[in-house]
């Protein structure tokens, strides 16, 4: 019988999750669970290289683990988890420190980018945490990560750090892959349609959130940024903004560009932003229902915290163990 391979994917826990994050990934990932060992933590060690407020940062990281499991994840499938609860992640990235230079953290281009946002704070972890990405990595010993191009350079560096240590150790890590499987859509920031969708977008119409309610919804849409052309067209160079509400209804309805366009020929930018907004409420209303009734059942969510952390502490301390005999520590004795 063949083992299935494992992913691993992390989410800061700064936010609620957006219409992008959702119809980009996670829409897709419900389908891996039955294919894949899948751990999704919630990197609540990442988040706190920019300073949070504690209470803030607590609720968060509940919310973002009910977000996950109202998506559609499943925690009896999946590995759903926070990761200041598996101390494994901190102990094999002290290791993993000592194996990374200084020229490869320094070509960090997302450190350069913080930096220039967190000037006041320019802490060593912002500095070291690839080794902590790395290490949330490699701790599992992962087969596949789902990443995009703004990760590519860590992932890239998970690689180096593990063939580093296996050639210096002998075979300890399995060597991670870039996970690319059913492309999701691009969804792009509703004011500026030329970026990202993100939620740490300072425009609160820019994008939706998984936790908008309806109104809430239709009112961004209706303030969607389009164009003077006046045509219903996907030409996303001349057309950004109406392309962009194109590709939201595309992934949402699973019609062509083509079908689309021909659906709202002669048809007012009004009208279709409405109907999207009301595509975008349809696809989320299940979603929000799960997460309200999810929210209201703490013994619940409080069950799942504590199983799904026994879970992943129990896989992590397997490859732990084996990195901490192989550089020489001492074995605990029991």
């Amino acid at each position: 019988m063949e083992t299935k391979k494992t992913i691993f994917s992390g989410m800061q826990p700064t936010g609620a999750i957006t219409l992008g994050n959702y119809l980009g990934a996670l829409k897709n990932w419900t389908s891996l669970q039955d294919e894949y060992n899948c751990l999704y933590c919630i990197v609540d060690m990442h988040a706190i290289t920019v300073r949070q407020n504690p209470a803030e940062l607590r609720k968060n990281a509940r919310n973002l683990l009910i977000q996950y499991i109202a998506a559609g994840l499943d925690p009896a499938q999946n590995i759903i988890y926070y990761q200041s609860h598996v101390s494994g992640h901190a102990e094999l990235a002290w290791i993993l420190n000592c194996f990374t230079y200084m020229g490869e953290l320094n070509r960090m281009t997302q450190f350069k980018d913080k930096s220039s946002k967190h000037s006041e704070n320019i802490n060593a972890g912002l500095y070291t945490y690839p080794a902590l990405m790395a290490a949330d990595i490699l701790l599992y010993n992962t087969d596949l990560v789902p990443i995009g191009n703004d990760q590519k350079q860590h992932l890239e560096l998970t690689r180096d750090i593990a063939e580093r240590f296996n050639t210096i150790y002998g075979e300890t890590f399995t060597i991670p892959e870039g996970y690319i499987g059913k492309v999701g859509a691009r969804i792009m920031d509703l004011q500026e349609p030329t970026k990202k969708m993100s939620k740490s977008s300072e425009d609160k119409n820019a994008t939706i959130l998984l936790t908008d309610k309806p109104e809430e919804i239709l009112k961004k849409f209706k303030r969607a940024v389009t164009d003077n052309v006046a045509t219903i067209k996907y030409d996303p160079e001349n057309q950004p903004g109406i392309s962009n509400l194109i590709s939201i209804y595309s992934a949402i309805t699973g019609k062509s560009y083509v079908e689309i366009e021909n659906e709202f020929s002669g048809s007012g930018y009004g009208n279709f932003k409405i109907k999207v907004a009301e595509s975008v409420i349809e696809i989320l209303r299940p979603i929000q229902q799960k997460y309200d009734e999810l929210q209201k059942d703490k013994s619940y969510i409080d069950h799942i915290i504590k199983d799904n952390a026994q879970k992943a502490n129990y896989q992590s301390q397997k490859i732990l163990r084996k990195v901490q005999k192989k550089i020489g520590f001492p074995s605990i004795i029991r």
